[in-house]
């Protein structure tokens, strides 16, 4: 793979992924390549700080399956997260009335510790992560196009950041190349790690803007 001008440009900023929680969703076809990629995703969020108990990984068969997957996966987290918070909003009610001269049983002592507990449960990326390599039919002209257009709608749709970890390669070597794993001297770079600065990055620019800082 010749280095040329492509590649991603690091980011002058340093993003912190310790307070974030990301999906990744992969498929199990070209499984060689599929490993090398998922392992330097997670090497990557690790890296930048995204805790382990906050990536959870997800399979699909192939990456025709990853646009519902994703989309499912966002879905119920947020439901997860909504009743979490009617959960903690009805024990809050249900709580029983406060002691005269009691500090600890007033509601406001109860509310205050127990959302500092609450987990948050909702995802601030997904990660989809396929390979596709052209064969004799035109198989992988029809999933690369419904794919592409299949994932953005989902982030569209749902606010959250999907990253496109879906190569799309016209030979075996290529896909190597793309997860380090070439068969020359240049064993190419691992796109996975890309895919995970990405995802921090974009979760943090979308909880920055989502909360109207720019």
């Amino acid at each position: 793979m010749s280095a040329g001008i492509k590649g991603l440009v690091p980011s002058n900023v340093q993003y912190d992924g310790s307070p974030l929680r990301v999906a990744i969703v992969h498929a199990r076809w070209n499984k060689t390549v599929i490993d090398a990629l998922l392992a330097g995703t997670i090497a990557k969020l690790k890296a930048l700080g995204v805790k382990e108990h906050n990536i959870v990984v997800q399979t699909v068969p192939g990456s025709f399956e990853l646009p519902l997957a994703v989309q499912k996966v966002i879905q119920g987290a947020q439901v997860q997260a909504g009743a979490t918070a009617t959960d903690l909003l009805g024990g809050l009610m249900s709580l029983p009335s406060p002691k005269p001269g009691s500090r600890t049983g007033t509601p406001a002592f109860g509310a205050s510790s127990t959302t500092a507990n609450m987990p948050s449960q909702t995802f601030d990326a997904v990660i989809a992560i396929g390979v596709l390599i052209k064969g004799s039919t035109m198989h992988f002209e029809y999933i690369c196009d419904s794919v592409s257009h299949a994932l953005m709608r989902v982030q569209l749709d749902t606010g959250v950041p999907v990253i496109f970890g879906v190569l799309t390669a016209l030979t075996d070597d290529q896909a190597l190349e793309r997860a380090g794993l070439g068969r020359g001297e240049n064993k190419g770079h691992n796109h996975g790690e890309d895919w995970g600065a990405a995802a921090v990055e974009m979760a943090s620019h979308s909880r920055r803007w989502g909360e109207g800082k720019f």
